[in-house]
């Protein structure tokens, strides 16, 4: 207990306890807690999500790697599909993607098996990689002349899943910021999309665009494709205008929106450069500690609509 006396004041206390980083402490080691008296069950069917926003800058991929990791470490089987050229998500998982290694290019125009190119993470056994190379750059425009462009990841996928031992809970498919083909085949291979939506100005600027894109893959190539999942990213709770972009994006997707929200963190932006996610990282920071909770979150929507 402290003692603080101004001039020409009476004497006042205070405790350590009631200030704001002891609060945030005390609030992040009861959410540790509750974390690791979790159980959850996984249903045993395989969940295929594409991680998109047609906005870039939101967090895509750093939601992605991280979704995946926190998966992966409730005991989930998680396949990480990177079909961003620039390779992010391969580099954050800590798996090797230079020029020569077997990518995700070589499943897409040359039928690679799928099989073939996947990679295990260092961080866990639970969590693989079919990592991308500078050569998916082309890939757009290679893929233009190819039989059935639009389901070449699904065919591949379709294919992989088929072996016995190959079962997997999840498939997260972290693609381009732009709709091209890449992204297509992400729509199509997939049968649910995941928005991250960062909790700032202009956040819902492109959400339209990428609903009408979700609707037009709907209606054409993949009528099972639907937004099952948002979650708000770079969540500042000090400034009113994260809370008022918080309550704009429930109030209109009142139903896909996680509970869960991932803070500002400064371990979540370094992880990615050390090849890790920041559930490696750093698991006990406030960034881990959120995307762990927003895995059990989503584990367990997809229990009660089971059980439903």
């Amino acid at each position: 207990m402290f003692h603080v006396k101004q001039s020409g004041e009476a004497s006042s206390s205070f405790s350590l306890d009631d200030s704001p980083i002891a609060r945030e402490i005390a609030d992040l080691s009861a959410r540790r807690r509750a974390l690791e008296a979790t159980e959850v069950t996984l249903t045993g069917r395989t969940r295929v999500f594409t991680v998109s926003n047609q906005k870039g800058g939101v967090g895509k991929t750093t939601t992605a790697v991280n979704m995946a990791a926190a998966l992966a470490s409730l005991g989930a089987r998680v396949l990480v599909v990177d079909l961003d050229p620039q390779g992010n998500a391969s580099t954050a998982l800590g798996v090797a993607h230079h020029a020569e290694t077997p990518s995700i290019y070589d499943v897409l125009i040359n039928d690679v098996a799928l099989v073939d190119i996947i990679q295990v993470s260092p961080e866990s056994p639970h969590l693989l990689c079919a990592p991308s190379t500078i050569h998916l750059a082309g890939a757009e425009i290679e893929l233009v002349s190819q039989v059935a462009r639009e389901h070449r990841l699904r065919g591949a996928l379709r294919e992989y899943l088929d072996i016995k031992d190959n079962h997997l809970d999840f498939v997260i498919i972290d693609c381009p910021p732009s709709l091209g083909l890449l992204t297509i085949n992400a729509f199509t291979a997939a049968d649910e999309v995941m928005i991250p939506i960062q909790c700032e100005y202009y956040a819902l600027e492109g959400l339209s665009q990428l609903l009408s894109s979700v609707q037009m893959i709907q209606k054409h190539l993949n009528p099972k494709l639907h937004v099952s999942t948002i979650l708000l990213t770079m969540y500042d709770g000090r400034t009113r205008l994260a809370q008022q972009v918080a309550e704009e994006v429930r109030s209109h997707f009142s139903h896909e929106v996680l509970d869960t929200v991932i803070p500002r963190s400064v371990r979540v932006s370094e992880a990615p450069s050390f090849g890790q996610t920041v559930i490696a990282y750093d698991g006990q920071s406030a960034g881990a500690i959120a995307y762990r909770e927003a895995a059990v979150e989503i584990v367990a929507r997809d229990t009660t609509e089971k059980e439903s």
